[in-house]
């Protein structure tokens, strides 16, 4: 650094100021007689003690300095002084540089200020990402419900809704443009094979406004697929039909509102209708579900999809909250009997058990399903039931909750599902392919 001897620091520690040994540059003389320029200024030299020698006068700068003429001395202390804050900032020039870390070797006042302006310039630079949580807004609200309750809370039914679509929107406010026509793969299972569909960011997100459009018919609001006949209600066709119409499968952001406009409104009206909605009948084709179920099945199908676009767009996204989980799994574990009912009148499963006698209890395999969210449910083989007995349990599966939402959403196959297996094979493989057939596009 030049004018500073070798080993001392950039800016040193504290020490006599040079306003002890005289006036500043920029501090006005006292009235006197002009001898001519001096180092000081022009005016008065200051005095020197008796009998020392004369400062040497200062060298031409090498390099030119804004506001100072090539060739000239020093700049004066007010013009180094103005210079903290680009200096601070890594702004100046290198010959700039030079001069101003020169001054803080002279001037103890400008070093303290350096050190004050490096600290400041510190803060603004954060280390943590500076993204959004998306589980904020559902903790901001849960802050906010517990220190006063709402006057219309949302149901528990449709609180995993409520979280997964805030989550969703979350990371649809954070894409570009140009991420909404990124392509996204959507997987599921059709008989006993795995199926694909290539579509866009804003593909996905009309295919859920298109099956959320059954929940809302259901209950007397709009839906954006107009007047829909009959027997065009299933989700795949529905979905379809969405995309060839105006509204595109390819068509950009403009996708984002009105779905998250209609997730809105579901919420709404699912926290007014209350215990008087849940029970409401919702067509999903060739089945049908309370509307307490199909809001647990749209936030289901909402976390499978917004992990679909995380994917394509290479962004984090969280799993579902411990007890938002647990509904979600169970809702799948209850819906298994019926799955493996529509197989076998499909011929892709063993037809159920005669019992032997009447009032005797079926067979029932045992579904472990552990971490978050997880739990035990007795899956009835040889009836429609909800639920089966321990009884006659002939089977027993573990899995992980992952990987059973994955293996129901139909992005693991059935014989690759890492699971923990024992019992009669034939029960455990048709109830795999069972949780497998519960996904759709």
């Amino acid at each position: 650094m030049p004018g500073v001897p070798f080993g001392l620091p950039r800016i040193p520690a504290p020490r006599s100021a040079a306003e002890d040994h005289g006036p500043l540059p920029d501090v006005a003389p006292a009235p006197g007689p002009v001898s001519g320029p001096t180092r000081t200024g022009f005016g008065h030299a200051p005095a020197l003690p008796s009998g020392s020698p004369p400062e040497p006068a200062p060298a031409p700068l090498p390099f030119p300095v804004p506001g100072t003429p090539a060739g000239s001395a020093a700049p004066p202390h007010r013009v180094l002084k103005s210079l903290l804050g680009a200096w601070a900032l890594a702004a100046c020039s290198a010959e700039e540089t030079a001069l101003v870390e020169a001054h803080l070797t002279d001037c103890a006042s400008c070093a303290d200020e350096a050190l004050r302006l490096r600290d400041a310039v510190g803060l603004l630079h954060p280390a943590d990402s500076l993204d959004l949580d998306p589980l904020l807004r559902s903790r901001v609200l849960a802050g906010c419900l517990g220190r006063r309750p709402a006057r219309i809370p949302v149901p528990e039914w449709a609180t995993p809704y409520d979280a997964e679509t805030a989550k969703l929107d979350a990371l649809l406010r954070d894409m570009g443009q140009a991420e909404w026509r990124a392509p996204v793969r959507l997987r599921w299972f059709e008989g006993d094979r795995p199926v694909e569909r290539e579509t866009t960011v804003a593909g996905v997100i009309g295919h859920l406004t298109a099956v959320d459009g059954m929940v809302a018919a259901s209950l007397g609001l709009a839906d954006p697929l107009g007047a829909v006949p009959p027997d065009n209600r299933g989700p795949t066709v529905r979905t379809e039909a969405f995309w060839r119409t105006a509204h595109g499968e390819h068509r950009p952001s403009a996708a984002h509102g009105p779905w998250r406009e209609q997730s809105h409104t579901l919420i709404r009206t699912a926290s007014f209708g209350g215990a008087q909605v849940a029970e409401t009948a919702v067509p999903y084709g060739h089945f049908g579900l309370p509307v307490r179920d199909a809001f647990l099945d749209r936030a289901f199908e909402c976390w499978v999809h917004a992990g679909d676009i995380a994917d394509a767009v290479d962004y984090p996204y969280e799993p579902p909250v411990s007890g938002h989980l647990h509904r979600l799994v169970d809702l799948a574990a209850r819906l298994l009997p019926r799955a493996l009912a529509h197989r076998r009148r499909a011929g892709l499963a063993s037809p159920p058990r005669r019992l032997v006698e009447a009032g005797t209890p079926g067979r029932t395999l045992h579904l472990e399903v552990e971490g978050n969210g997880g739990g035990d449910w007795f899956i009835a083989l040889d009836s429609p039931a909800a639920l089966g007995t321990r009884e006659l349990t002939v089977a027993h599966i573990a899995l992980d909750s992952a990987e059973f939402c994955q293996l129901a959403a139909g992005h693991v196959a059935p014989d690759e599902a890492a699971a923990g297996q024992h019992g009669e094979r034939e029960a455990i493989r048709e109830v795999l392919f069972a949780a497998a057939s519960l996904s759709r596009l």
